[in-house]
Parts: C-alpha cells; structure tokens; sequence
C-alpha cells in the first residue's frame, strides 16, 4: 500500500495562526499531525507516502529532513493550488497498480488505517470512503447497502446521511474520473462514478475517536481530549479516569482563559486503594487548565515563560501550583486545583487585625523564599517580556503606560509623557540605585496569593525575571485591592528587612529607599494596568479599586521632599480631586 498526505492548504479557518506555521505542523501533545499521520501509516503497513505541499512547504520539508521513518516520505511541491481531485492526479506517477489510501492532513483520529485498506481489498469496488455518524458535517447521503449515492444537499435515493473523515483508499483507475492538470476536487470524480453506477462503497466507523482541526476551536478541543486525560493520571496516578468535564472560570487581567476541569476516578482505583491499605477518597477530582492562545510566534512567549519559571519554581521549593501537563504550542497548562480563595477574600473576612498581620507575615516569608532561591539557577532564556528589571522598562512599561492608558485613556488628561520625562528619568534612576537582586515575581498582589490547607501559594510567575525584591515587596503592600492601613505597611516592611537579614548581607537604609521608589512604580503600574482594562477592555470590575491606588501614590509621593517630582505631584494631586468630586 502507498498513501499520499493532502497538505497543500493555507489554513483559511485557523488564521492568523497559520501565518508562520501550516496547519499540518500544529502540535497535539507535543507531536504534529503531520508526524501522527505518517506513523500511523506506517504501522498500517503503508510502503510509501507522498505529502503535496504548497503553503510554507519549506517548512513541511525541513520537518521531514529532521525525522526518520522506516519508509520513504517524499513531497510533491504545488506551484498552484491543484484541489484532492488534481493533487491525486498531479501525483499519478508515485502510484502503482494497488489501491492507494488518502488521508487529510487536518485530522486526529485513531481509526486503524489498516482496517480500512483491508476492507478495500476485500470489495470491487474503485473507492472506500470512510465515513461516521457527525452530526456537525453530516452530508453525505449513503444506501441501505452502504453505497454512496450524493454528497452535500444531493437527495438521491438515499437512507440516511453521514460525514466524510478524510480517509478513503482508492483503485489506480480513479485517475481516469480526474483531468489532467487542472484544479479539481475528489468529490467531482466521486460523483462522476456515481453517475457511471459504480458507486463508492462506505466504510462506516464507528466506537472511535476523530476530530477535524480546521478550526482555532475544534483544534483547542482535540488537544484538551489528548492531554486531559493524561494530566489525571500524572496528578492522580494508580486511577483512571471518565466523565471529564470544563467548567470556565473568572480568569484575571490579562487575555487567558481559565477553566476548572472534573472528572471521576473509576473502579480501579478503589481497587488501588484496597490494595494499599487507603481509605476511600471522593470520587470527583479537580485540575486547573490555563489556556495561553495558540503559539503565533517562534520566540519565548507567555506559555513558554509559565511553563519554564513554574516548573524552576516547584523545583526550587517555592510554594506554587504544580505544573502536571502542557502543551507549549496549544498554549494548554494543566495545574494543581488550589481552589478559589485568594488572599484579598481571605483579609476581607478576616476581622482579627492580628490575623491578617500574621497571614502577611507568611507571605513574606515566601516572597523571600521565592526571591533567593528562585535565582538560583534562573535562566534568563525562560522570560518572554524582559530579563531584567530595568530602566528602559521603568520609563515605557510603568511611567509611560500611566501616561497613556491612565490619564490620557482613563482621565482623558491632555499630558504627554514627554511633559514628565525628567522625573521619570529621575524616578528609574533612584528606583535601580539600591535593588537587591533575586527572582522578581513582577504582580505580587493578593490576587495572585492563594490560600488552601492553611498554606498560602502563588500564581501567575510567568512574568518573573531578575530584579529587586523591594518590587515585589511593595506590590504586596501597597495593593488597592486590599489597602492595607499605612501603619501595617510599615510595620511589614520592617518585618521583612529583619527577616532577609538572615539570608543576606543588606544595608537596611538603601533597603528602605530602593522599597520607597519601588512602591512609585509600581503604583504608576497599577493605575496604568487599570485604566487600560477599563477603557480598552471593559473590565469595569477594575474600576472600583482605583481610588485607592490613588490615594496610596498621592501619600507616597508627599512623603518625599518638597522639590521632589513637582509636576508628578501636581497631576497626582488633580487626579485625587476628580475622586472627590
């Protein structure tokens, strides 16, 4: 048996994703379709394959050249678009006087090739279509003796219709239903036979798995039904798992997507459990599945990022989710389930003050655990936006985005960020005079803190890179979404001078002025982030926490000298009156 590979299309119904990459190149757990394909061909007992190509066929060629398979896998190069009926025909020389198998390039499935080819030999007639109930592309109309009589909106003595899975084996003398070098699809010359009497016999699947990737969403779908399954059984392992089920939940800022996925374990793990001497546990089981969007880019993204400073996290002792399965090029993470307590419901229902001092206590504790030893051995390769905490990112990613997206976007203030570029030259400069330096979290806010079993986590590390932990520190303290009282903030920052002195050699004074321009920053941060998700995002939710960020930029800026940041000060200050009205 020979098969050819259609995989000569742009990808119209998966742009812009296709740009940089054909469609035939996605990845389903870490392997392309294309790579899927070919091997289940060949275990099939297929002798030789041929792919068309056209849409970024270099990029199909250097897969190949970079693969080894027990049989030859060549290309055959469309200048133009030919269709399935002309790339058949474009083909005629690679086939020999056996059928042939046809297989698109767009499918995951795990329908046995071979069964198929068998059946083929097994009937006279010219083709086999493979055909299944799929309610979705149901056009094909089939006889009671499974023939095919029409396809699409055809009524021709038909008993009921099914889909067409893109598999179907083929005699040589198909290629007489074909004309020469023109575009054409298989369907005519189906129809042409038809016409003829001889019509295509079905080979009906079924009890199987098939999913058509053409589509963002169907290839999403078919990712989440391979990894799933897998991320169970590498958090759970010794159980199976069924009834698996996504429930979206309330995601954060950023574009993500955030879903809360079940599923039950099955008898044996009970049986795993007896044997072992274990209690029963409850039956429902719960991960979390970030979805990051599908890679359009080859350098480090955001997924990579997550994937890489997670994994380095866990490893290094710090207390985050721990990262179970992913698949960097679906942008799919499956995570440890921490549940929906965040830090900023947990103080708000919490009454002892000294509670709460005590929760924040913990968490610096982490936050300087995360800062030291997430350093160690910190790849600065892992980060998709900046290594470092830097100047150049002070003035553009916080001074300028509270210009733009806060007072211009947010206030409608007619400032430039020219107007202000001396003292936010000024303000990087003093922030960077004094850092010390470890594993910078970059949004250390109560959002991110989870609490679960008495033990705090954090989430959202994806944007980490090298920087002063006074940062992450002050995004702690000075959070809106909390708002601590000013005296508790002090009162921390005492607490965590004291307690990383015990790993590091600090000067406690340029520990407290790194922490007090880091607390500006970061607040021009805030008030950049939220006047974007309102007015650009709608997220109107963000709006109620503003007053307070404020409110807290307004204090710390007063307790800096009298010349210091005058026109900062002064557009902080008019800010503040547009609240109180």
């Amino acid at each position: 048996m020979k098969a050819m590979i259609l995989a000569a299309g742009i990808g119209k119904r998966l742009r812009p994703f296709t740009a940089n990459i054909p469609k035939p190149l996605f990845s389903v757990a870490g392997r392309s379709l294309l790579d899927i394909i070919i091997r289940n061909l060949q275990h099939a007992g297929c002798e030789a394959i041929i792919i068309n190509t056209h849409h970024l066929y270099k990029k199909i060629d250097s897969f190949l050249s970079s693969h080894t398979y027990s049989i030859p896998v060549v290309t055959r190069y469309e200048p133009l678009l030919l269709g399935t009926g002309g790339a058949i025909k474009n083909v005629a020389d690679f086939w020999d006087d056996h059928p042939f198998m046809v297989v698109n390039s767009d499918i995951l499935t795990n329908i046995d090739f071979g069964d198929v080819y068998d059946f083929h030999l097994k009937h006279k007639y010219t083709a086999t279509l493979v055909l299944h109930d799929y309610k979705k592309f149901n056009k094909v109309s089939i006889s009671r003796e499974n023939f095919i009589s029409g396809f699409d909106d055809e009524n021709i003595g038909y008993e009921r219709k099914l889909a067409f899975t893109g598999i179907q084996v083929l005699d040589p003398n198909i290629l007489d239903f074909i004309p020469d070098g023109l575009f054409s699809s298989i369907i005519d010359a189906y129809k042409k036979l038809i016409f003829s009497g001889r019509n295509p016999k079905a080979f009906i699947a079924q009890k199987h798995y098939w999913k058509d990737i053409g589509t963002p969403e169907s290839y999403k779908e078919a990712v989440i039904d391979k990894l799933a399954p897998k991320a169970f059984k590498q958090a759970w392992q010794g159980f199976t798992f069924k009834n698996i089920k996504y429930d979206r939940i309330k995601g954060d800022g950023s574009d993500r997507r955030w879903y809360r996925i079940t599923a039950e374990d099955d008898l044996f793990g009970k049986v795993y459990l007896k044997a072992h001497g274990k209690q029963r546990e409850a039956r429902l089981r719960a991960l979390i599945m970030v979805d990051h969007g599908i890679r359009s880019q080859t350098a480090t993204s955001e997924v990579d990022s997550f994937i890489a400073i997670g994994q380095h996290l866990y490893d290094k002792g710090v207390s985050i989710p721990r990262i179970y399965l992913h698949d960097n090029f679906s942008g799919l993470v499956f995570l440890e389930d921490l549940g929906d307590l965040k830090l900023r419901k947990l103080v708000r229902n919490t009454k002892d003050q000294q509670e709460v001092t005590l929760y924040y206590k913990t968490i610096i504790d982490l936050l300087i655990k995360m800062s030291t030893s997430g350093a160690e051995g910190f790849d600065i390769s892992w980060t998709y936006q900046t290594p470092y905490y830097s100047k150049d990112l002070i003035l553009e990613k916080e001074c300028r985005y509270f210009v733009d997206a806060f007072l211009r976007g947010y206030l409608g203030m007619n400032y430039l960020f020219e107007d202000f570029k001396d003292e936010f030259e000024l303000l990087a400069e003093k922030t960077l005079e004094f850092p010390v330096n470890g594993f910078m979290h970059r949004d250390m806010q109560s959002g991110n803190i989870m609490f679960k079993n008495n033990k705090f986590y954090i989430i959202d590390f994806q944007g980490g890179r090298i920087g002063p932990v006074q940062y992450d520190l002050a995004s702690l303290l000075i959070d809106p979404y909390v708002d601590l009282p000013y005296e508790l903030r002090a009162q921390l920052l005492d607490y965590c001078i004291k307690e990383i002195s015990k790993f590091l050699k600090i000067n406690e004074e340029q520990f407290r002025y790194c922490f007090r321009y880091c607390s500006l920053t970061r607040n021009l941060q805030i008030l950049g982030a939220f006047g974007k998700l309102v007015r650009m995002s709608n997220k109107f939710y963000f709006e109620q926490y503003i007053p307070a960020a404020v409110k807290t930029l307004k204090y710390n800026l007063s307790a800096l000298g009298d010349a210091d940041f005058p026109r900062i000060k002064s557009v902080v200050n008019n800010a503040t009156c547009a609240f109180s009205h």
